[in-house]
């Protein structure tokens, strides 16, 4: 039996850098002891000088505060983390790096330079200056950042392997700054770093419908400061100031976030960051408008995380070259090409293909096209843009000098560099592929803030996607430290401007008018950045945005209690909107965002409580049962059906526990199973609906139901994208048409993650693994086998530690297997059983599984309902009206109400009496198929 300590970790991250004083501590504990919970840790810190010890008693291993005196900016050391179980004490874990990020107070000195006098929008910049470091260095740190994107290099390399950096924040409030050891990088005497400075967002046009324009400023500049660190403590500042040279004739002649980069090799200075280069013709640096002072990351940086290669080459009707990369990623390519000085390589990209060409129509006023002028000197060259990025699965490639070869381009896929933490894979391959479009999806939106698309002439910070996608997305990666960051950025946009944006950063000045399930970001966020990580530190410091936030929807829901008469978005993309009216939802708007005043205020009580706020807890959850009560009355009737009769109605007053009366609820959940297979088991919902209905379903008992609308593949659906090879999460339901055409929609965007929320779903109930506490210090072991899965698994590397469960179908049986981390516990929930409490380990349990409906024969005479729940009929009459006319057949699925008082002969006269008999032969066949295996 052993125990040990690892995934020591300081805030956030693992590693360098630690960008506060008082960081706290996380460790993981795996031992194959049963049971084994931690009676106490002990924490060794050594800071250079001395070693200090400090012990704690409990289990506490997550998010603990930091025992030790402040941090010094600039101060390292090494921490080491042992624990005691009754199994005595660990070894110690191996030694943790600390190295402060910060600045001390007034040490920011660095001031914006850019170019004296810049030709046109956005000019790229080169910033280059010489300084001398003497013997003895010790260490040498920069700290930089921009108004802007920048690379920074010293004596000709990169300083590290980060792209678009600083990132997108709000810049009039909040700018942050790199901090980066170049000491390898430095000798004694002379030495020279460059920068190379576009645009970014700072510079660019953001708007729609041809109003487009920038927000920040039109010129990009950069700061940064130098501290060079001697034997005997004497230190030296190099920053940022007029002495540095510049010069606006590099290779970049034009990056845009939207329309891509142009490139010219050929204008590369030779040795321009590197000691002793001439730098004739280059001016003395301006003075540009000075931003915030800049803090240190806290968020993930971004660079290459992956690279795929081409999987097909294609020719277009039009001539053009084709590269298609099996996947829709969000990223650049990397070419190696040789070929005659001033040759033009052309790149698009795009998602999709259209009529055999590159399917640009969605990109709007998206351009996204990079060009790469060749240098010549028949040398290969290699390059990849460094101050934009794409979202694409295919490419088409123009100029390319000679014989093409695939090998000589690479797909180099780009966002925040979070660790992996969740996975999902089932007997069905398409659910399967699902859940690997819903992590594709994430990945190319989580790129320095949550997007809603990556593609077309947007990429901005939608609240409403994040607030319904974040349980998915803190199942997927550790996104703590991200969305921590991003709701910093929230935080100050609201305190500007009176009220949560739709957008963070906000550069439409949306904050102006509140909108349900956008502005509930504020309280939601956070709350599940605690249940999910434990992170009582984000509740803190977002308790003033969660509040304000909420009383200002009271102070708009007045006496009544509901909030009503707005501008809402409403359940944005209900799938029967209009292309042109992605608003024009089933749900009624106003119930919709009263319930959002429920779910909000209700939140804000729990943290208020969490806090030991005692008077705000009381308060709201006073005010809460007033908006429960008001909603109840105005749009419930005494039977229990909602005004508005739809989908999204019911998920949301079962999931946000509006309805708490058991009979009402009952009601409720059997209205909802008839309404979901009155649609044939398609989605009904949109944004808002979306990632309850399954659960609602679930909630209700209606297990079967759920399963069958996770399965559906007819459109819409979540699995109709993924039979016309989907591989991320499309914005519309039919983003592209059964004829491969796009939605002739002005807004289609086939990487967009928000309807993909239903992930979580199937992380916590079709696999059984969810938090019954913040942190998943206690984990809640609860599979759902859906009928029509044979199996299902999933795994989550949680604070505590890897937990997982699966569950198989064998001889009758159900046959699950869990794991509970170390210094956790668990409460199993299994079907038939009733709940019961494990420790840490590794369990398994055997159930009976429950017996499938006996399916007797079908004719005519059935109902649609029945029709409709038994799918092997379904299958079978939906084949025969394919087999007589496949647009009949559309017609016969989409125009039917799927109900029980109506018999399926009663739809032959509806749309054809020419497809009864070939029905009718086929029910026959299935009935016989059935007496047959019956028999056996």
């Amino acid at each position: 039996m052993s125990t040990a300590v690892d995934s020591v970790r300081l805030e956030y991250r693992r590693g360098l850098p630690t960008p506060v004083p008082q960081p706290r501590v996380s460790w993981v504990t795996r031992s194959d002891v049963p049971g084994w919970r931690q009676l106490a840790a002990e924490l060794s810190w050594n800071d250079g000088r001395a070693t200090t010890g400090f012990q704690i008693d409990g289990d506490a291993s997550v998010l603990v505060e930091w025992p030790f005196p402040a941090l010094a900016p600039r101060q390292r050391g090494t921490l080491r983390v042992r624990v005691q179980g009754v199994d005595g004490w660990s070894l110690w874990s191996d030694e943790e790096p600390v190295a402060a990020s910060f600045l001390g107070e007034a040490e920011w000195r660095a001031e914006f330079i850019g170019l004296p006098e810049p030709r046109g929008h956005a000019h790229p910049v080169l910033l280059r200056h010489e300084f001398e470091v003497a013997e003895g260095l010790v260490r040498a740190t920069l700290y930089a950042t921009a108004q802007g994107v920048y690379q920074a290099e010293v004596n000709g390399r990169r300083v590290d392997d980060q792209l678009l950096k600083p990132g997108w924040t709000p810049y009039q409030y909040r700018l942050v700054h790199e901090t980066t050891d170049i000491t390898s990088l430095l000798a004694p005497g002379r030495n020279a770093v460059g920068v190379a400075l576009t645009g970014g967002w700072f510079t660019e046009s953001f708007g729609f419908q041809g109003l487009a324009e920038p927000f920040y400023g039109t010129q990009p500049s950069f700061a940064g400061q130098l501290l060079l660190e001697y034997l005997g403590g004497r230190c030296e500042w190099v920053a940022t100031g007029t002495d540095w040279q510049t010069s606006g004739d590099g290779p970049w002649t034009t990056a845009g976030i939207y329309h891509g980069e142009n490139y010219d090799a050929r204008l590369v200075p030779s040795g321009w960051s590197s000691r002793g280069f001439t730098a004739a013709g280059w001016d003395a640096a301006s003075v540009a408008p000075t931003g915030p002072i800049p803090g240190p990351r806290t968020s993930p940086e971004v660079r290459v995380v992956e690279q795929l290669p081409v999987v097909n080459v294609s020719t277009s009707p039009s001539g053009m070259t084709l590269l298609d990369f099996g996947q829709n990623l969000v990223g650049r390519l990397r070419i190696r090409v040789r070929g005659q000085a001033g040759t033009v390589i052309t790149l698009r990209h795009a998602e999709v293909l259209e009529d055999g060409e590159v399917g640009v129509r969605p990109l709007r006023e998206a351009k996204a096209t990079d060009t790469y002028t060749l240098a010549g000197g028949g040398e290969v060259e290699e390059w990849a843009p460094s101050f934009t990025f794409h979202g694409f699965r295919f490419a088409e490639v123009a100029g390319w000098p000679g014989e093409f070869d695939p090998a000589a381009v690479t797909a180099e896929v780009i966002h925040s560099d979070m660790p992996r933490t969740g996975w999902f894979d089932c007997s069905d391959p398409l659910v399967t592929r699902l859940h690997e479009n819903v992590v594709w999806g994430m990945r190319g939106n989580f790129l320095y803030l949550p997007t809603d698309c990556p593609q077309r002439d947007e990429r901005l910070g939608w609240t409403g996607d994040i607030q319904v996608f974040s349980p998915t997305a803190s199942y997927l990666y550790d996104c703590d430290g991200f969305l921590a960051s991003w709701l910093v950025d929230l935080a100050l946009e609201q305190q500007a401007a009176g009220g949560v944006p739709y957008i963070v950063p906000d550069v439409l000045n949306s904050a102006t008018v509140p909108a349900a399930a956008w502005g509930d970001a504020a309280t939601v966020v956070p709350w599940v950045l605690y249940q999910r990580f434990g992170d009582r530190k984000v509740l803190d410091d977002q308790y003033p945005s969660m509040k304000a936030w909420v009383d200002q929807l009271h102070v708009l829901a007045g006496e009544r209690h509901l909030w009503e008469g707005g501008f809402q978005f409403g359940d944005w993309l209900d799938p029967d909107a209009p292309p042109e009216f992605p608003a024009k939802a089933k749900a009624d708007s106003d119930l919709v965002a009263s319930a959002y005043l429920f779910h909000s205020t209700i939140l804000l009580a729990r943290v208020a409580g969490v806090q030991g706020r005692t008077d705000d807890a009381t308060r709201y959850e006073a005010l809460a049962e007033q908006v429960r009560q008001a909603w109840l009355a105005d749009y419930v009737t005494p039977t229990g059906r909602i005004m508005s009769d739809a989908q999204t109605a019911y998920a949301l007053a079962i999931e946000f526990h509006i309805v708490i009366d058991p009979a009402v609820l009952k009601r409720m959940g059997e209205r909802l199973a008839s309404l979901v297979r009155r649609d044939g088991y398609r989605i009904g919902t949109g944004f808002v609906g979306t990632p309850l209905v399954t659960d609602a379903l679930t909630t209700t008992g209606h297990l079967h139901q759920a399963g069958r609308m996770l399965q559906q593949t007819e459109c819409p659906s979540w699995l109709y994208p993924v039979t016309l090879g989907a591989t991320t999460i499309w914005e519309r339901w039919d983003s592209m048409l059964e004829d491969g055409s796009i939605n002739p929609g002005e807004m289609t965007s086939f990487n967009h993650y928000a309807l993909g929320a239903i992930a979580d779903w199937l992380h916590r109930a079709v696999a059984g693994l969810a938090p019954a506490g913040p942190g998943y210090k206690h984990l809640e072991i609860a599979p759902r086998p859906l009928p029509g899965l044979e199996w299902a698994n999933t795994r989550h590397e949680t604070p505590y530690g890897t937990a997982a469960v699966s569950w198989r179908r064998e001889d009758g049986r159900i046959i699950v297997r869990a794991t509970v981390p170390s210094n956790a516990a668990a409460t199993v929930r299994l079907p038939g059983a009733d709940p019961f409490e494990v420790a840490a380990g590794d369990h398994e349990w055997v159930i009976a599984d429950s017996l499938p409906r006996k399916l007797g024969p079908v004719t005519s005479s059935t109902s649609l309902a029945e029709i409709m729940d038994d799918p092997q009929a379904y299958a079978t009459v939906l084949g025969a009206f394919r087999r007589v006319d496949p647009k009949l057949a559309r017609i016969f699925t989409r125009s039917l109400a799927w109900v029980p008082n109506q018999p399926l002969q009663g739809a032959f006269s509806i749309i054809s009496p020419a497809a009864a008999t070939e029905v009718e032969v086929s029910l026959a066949a299935l009935n016989e198929s059935r007496r047959l295996s019956a028999g056996h």
